[in-house]
């Protein structure tokens, strides 16, 4: 049975996420995709759908929805108060929500970012083979306003089984294991001592591109320009006033700034829900770091 969900209320920034458009960085296509990837994955697998499936992402002030047939919808990630027709109902589980009835996921208690999974999915026209939306290219559907309907796809078969899981916590300090290179050479000595030992803080002007910091700057070693070059995922790049920035998935697939570092994707995912003023510190990544980051949780 497939059927649609309507934008009652469409929050500060939501937008439709699934894993991402991955391959087309050589196009100048970023990945995008849902920031906070563990939560996004278990808020599908306890709706009852595949990790890849689109759900919504909202950001601070959650969003409201009204479907038109009874779904399964799990609300995850930032942690907030969710009412379906203004009657408190369960976050982090499953819950089922009738046709015409409306589904509100609050403002963000702690962290940023949440997620709502419908049994199904969120089934919008996929641009190269993702239904993401990118803030960067303008790719996927558009955030999403007031009074826009998204399809739904075929409910599971059966209802998933119960479960029991942790969500992921919020964190109160971010920790961000980082690789140096390619470009550390371009900074002094003491600018790279000042990268591992400094406290930063997150500065309010971050958002799915990049997370910019607030703390000391760090100086370059070398004067003129670095010819634009690739950008990946967690890449750590200064601009010339000295204040690291962190590529999110909606980052530029080049840049002109050196990059001083890099920080593996499943360290992450923490930083989506890292709101503005957090502390924020980078860790010389080892060995053992580095493949704990490549394992995941």
């Amino acid at each position: 049975m497939t059927g649609a969900v309507q934008v009652v209320r469409a929050g500060a920034l939501t937008t439709v996420q699934d894993s991402g458009r991955t391959g087309w960085a050589h196009l100048g296509v970023p990945r995008s995709g849902a920031l906070d990837v563990p939560a996004a994955r278990l808020a599908n697998r306890l709706a009852g759908n595949g990790p890849d499936a689109a759900l919504l992402e909202t950001t601070v002030t959650g969003c409201a929805v009204r479907p038109d047939r009874p779904v399964l919808v799990v609300v995850g990630g930032a942690p907030c108060r969710v009412t379906v027709d203004g009657r408190p109902v369960a976050w982090g589980a499953p819950v089922r929500v009738p046709a015409g009835a409306v589904l509100d996921a609050g403002p963000a208690v702690r962290g940023l970012r949440g997620y709502l999974a419908f049994g199904g999915g969120l089934v919008p026209e996929p641009v190269l083979g993702s239904r993401s939306a990118d803030l960067l290219s303008g790719l996927g559907p558009a955030p999403l306003r007031t009074g826009d309907v998204l399809p739904l796809g075929e409910a599971p078969a059966s209802p998933p089984a119960a479960d029991a899981v942790p969500w992921p916590g919020v964190p109160a300090e971010l920790v961000l294991p980082l690789r140096l290179g390619p470009r550390h050479a371009w900074f002094t000595a003491g600018a790279l001592r000042t990268l591992t030992t400094a406290t930063y803080r997150i500065s309010p002007d971050s958002n799915r591109i990049g997370l910019r910091t607030e703390g000391p700057a760090l100086t370059c070693a070398r004067t003129g320009e670095l010819p634009s070059e690739g950008m990946v995922l967690g890449a750590v790049q200064v601009p010339p006033d000295g204040h690291p920035v962190v590529f999110l998935n909606d980052h530029p697939t080049t840049g002109g700034y050196p990059v001083i570092g890099v920080v593996a994707e499943p360290a992450l995912a923490a930083a989506a829900q890292a709101v503005a003023g957090t502390r924020l510190r980078f860790t010389a990544a080892t060995v053992r770091t580095r493949r704990a980051a490549r394992s995941g949780p």
